[in-house]
């Protein structure tokens, strides 16, 4: 769960601004920790549990997305640029000089969803906080070149 939510909250910077990110994040994150929280306990456990999940969720994805706020240009080229360019299971790697953050993104999979809409599946990883996340997810490239997470 957390490696899903990890890659959506990194799929935004691809497509929105930057205040988005912290948002989102924490939106998604809240909506991840409910879940979880509803899988826990029952009765009046079960709703502190729900309550809790949600609160922790949302301060994680919070957290994650301020960091991807501070994501500069140089890091969203990167990760366009690997969906663009590499070929299957090759993994582009990079360690941004300002922020010291290490990147990696390896495109696994490329097709045709529709006629002339190609997209790749990829997994990336980011070092957040000392810890190397890992995240799976599509992206479609759109008549602009630009990539759009699906």
């Amino acid at each position: 769960m957390k490696k899903v939510f990890l890659l959506i909250v990194i799929s935004f910077f691809l497509l929105a601004g930057c205040q988005k990110h912290t948002i989102g994040g924490a939106g998604l994150g809240g909506i991840g920790g409910g879940i979880a929280g509803s899988q826990i306990g029952s009765g009046t456990g079960q709703t502190a549990a729900i309550i809790g999940g949600t609160l922790a969720g949302a301060a994680l994805g919070g957290y994650i997305g301020s960091y991807l706020d501070r994501m500069d240009e140089m890091d969203r080229q990167k990760t366009a640029n690997a969906l663009e360019t590499q070929p299957s299971h090759t993994t582009t790697k990079w360690k941004n000089p300002d922020t010291q953050k290490e990147y990696a993104v390896t495109p696994t999979e490329t097709y045709e969803k529709e006629p002339e809409k190609y997209c790749r599946e990829f997994t990336t990883e980011i070092n957040v906080g000392g810890e190397v996340e890992t995240g799976y997810g599509e992206a479609c490239r759109q008549p602009d070149g630009t990539w759009e997470i699906q």
